[in-house]
């Protein structure tokens, strides 16, 4: 491997060294200087957005912008006005007129993720801006010009929807000038066990709990399965093993449970069935739940040290009619105090500070995951004036997975 393959995997997060995926990571490199249109081919989670990213920045227009664009996170109504712009008036809503993306990007380059979701009408749209770098915003006629370097990724069969009428042959051409095909995870096998030792070391980092380790049965149990969401997936068995998992070193049997076919059932207190036979192919919002489960742990972890440290410093005392009190003197009202302000922060986890202490100390944790999903979106978006975008950065998951889940949640 040149040393140059390897500072760019280093920059752009890429872990592996199968042939297959250093000649993807060449192609790219070598069409970045040209100015020509680039398919991107590959099952979903296999990690097409980095190679964007490396073509936009070894080219000659990476000092302009660059622009992500998922195509099948935007409405149908409203993908035109993303793209292209539109006018004032030219729709209910549109008070003012708006730059589209390819006149935002005008010198740079823009990645159209997901680009055989495209509508046919905004196909065509896309075509003449590929051929003549023209295009008018929705409500003008006024025709305007952009030098946009386009890349585009898709993880269907365009053959199949070009054959069903769904996509344009004319504009597949045009697209695939160039194509680069990121292998899947399952042609990767001996880059299987890197990812997983990257993401548990990722995960033990975040939750702040011992790393996970792999017995050699498990190593093989890991290589030889199919993946077929592959890195994704492979990144959402390890945080599901990080939370749930006690024992940190994880046999064949125990990682088994996790890849199975029947994931989703396997861990029923985690997952609505009904979400769940929704999106039965596209299981990674639950990235949620766990983000909640583990801010939970934390807290509980956080008032069992507060209950060990009130008993050390206070300890029991044993009543002659059999029962445990503490006498917390002069300090009751200070203590009572930390307990209702760490309430507050937990509302699901209440101690009575006047009842006795007794071993062990219950912790109520009851409560709705749907509602706690509910609630951390709807924060998200407040905070970051409903851009959805930014909004998905900061809960860790895509921006199609927030707005279905909006859409499925009613928010």
């Amino acid at each position: 491997m040149s040393p140059d393959l390897t500072t760019l995997k280093q920059r752009y997060g890429i872990i592996g060294h199968s042939t297959a995926l250093d000649y993807a990571i060449n192609i790219a490199v070598q069409v970045a200087p040209t100015d020509l249109s680039v398919l991107i081919l590959g099952e979903s989670g296999v990690g097409k957005e980095s190679f964007p990213k490396i073509i936009h920045d070894q080219s000659a227009c990476k000092h302009g912008p660059y622009i992500a664009v998922n195509c099948g996170a935007i409405p149908e109504g409203t993908i035109d006005s993303e793209l292209f712009g539109h006018e004032k008036g030219s729709f209910t809503g549109a008070t003012d007129s708006r730059k589209g993306y390819f006149e935002v990007a005008n010198g740079g380059t823009i990645f159209l993720d997901e680009v055989a979701d495209l509508p046919l009408a905004t196909q065509v749209r896309l075509l003449r801006v590929l051929e003549t770098g023209d295009f008018m915003k929705v409500g003008s006629s006024k025709v305007e010009k952009t030098k946009v370097r386009v890349v585009a990724a898709t993880n269907v069969n365009i053959g199949d929807r070009i054959s069903k009428g769904k996509f344009r042959e004319d504009l597949y051409y045009r697209l695939n000038t160039v194509p680069i095909h990121v292998p899947p995870l399952c042609d990767r096998q001996d880059d299987v066990v890197l990812l997983f030792t990257k993401f548990s070391y990722d995960f033990a980092m975040k939750y702040r709990f011992p790393q996970l380790e792999l017995t050699l049965d498990a190593i093989d149990t890991l290589k030889n399965y199919r993946w077929p969401g592959n890195i994704r997936q492979l990144k959402n068995v390890t945080e599901q093993m990080s939370l749930i998992e006690q024992n940190r070193l994880i046999d064949a049997f125990t990682l088994q449970k996790y890849i199975s076919t029947n994931t989703v059932s396997s861990v029923p207190a985690l997952i609505n069935t009904a979400t769940a036979e929704t999106d039965k192919n596209d299981n990674f919002e639950r990235e949620l739940i766990f983000k909640f489960l583990a801010d939970m742990k934390r807290e509980v972890t956080e008032l069992k040290g507060l209950v060990n440290n009130i008993t050390t410093q206070y300890p029991p005392v044993h009543n002659v009619d059999g029962t445990t009190t503490i006498d917390l003197g002069e300090h009751r009202e200070h203590t009572q105090q930390k307990a209702l302000n760490y309430s507050k922060n937990s509302k699901d986890q209440v101690v009575d500070y006047d009842e006795p202490f007794e071993e062990p100390i219950i912790l109520e944790e009851n409560f709705s995951l749907i509602e706690s999903e509910k609630e951390m979106i709807r924060r998200a978006l407040e905070k970051h004036g409903n851009k959805r975008k930014l909004a998905a950065d900061e809960l860790g998951i895509s921006e199609r997975t927030l707005y279905r889940r909006i859409k499925d949640l009613g928010l």
